[in-house]
């Protein structure tokens, strides 16, 4: 299982930006983020079929995530960015089989790279 994360950078707050985490196939996925000198916390999720998501409630109202099954693509979309979504941003995907999103890490079976996100004040 391969995943790509992209569309990270520098946004000024109250900005947006849109990642894109591409797949080699479909599966469930979640969003984490490693803010510096903090956890990796759980962002958001979304089920296998596209029709369930998952949100922590520090992004809830201000996060979206969609998916793109034709591409197995998940996107997440972050409006009214704040200095403390600055972080190192993860998509994963669950083994085959699981059709829930989980706010556990380690519930998720790969990983992708990361993509550094910047929010300026």
């Amino acid at each position: 299982v391969q995943l790509q994360a992209s569309g990270g950078g520098l946004v000024q707050a109250g900005g947006s930006l849109r990642l894109a985490c591409a797949a080699s196939g479909r599966y469930t996925m979640g969003w984490f983020r490693h803010p510096p000198g903090k956890e990796r916390e759980f962002v958001g999720s979304i089920s296998w079929s596209g029709r369930s998501t998952y949100y922590a409630d520090s992004v809830k109202g201000r996060f979206t995530i969609s998916g793109d099954n034709a591409n197995n693509t998940v996107f997440l979309l972050m409006n009214s960015l704040k200095p403390e979504d600055t972080a190192v941003y993860y998509c994963a995907a669950r083994a085959t089989g699981y059709y829930s999103g989980s706010a556990y890490s380690s519930d998720y079976a790969y990983w992708g790279q990361g993509t550094l996100v910047t929010v300026s004040s």
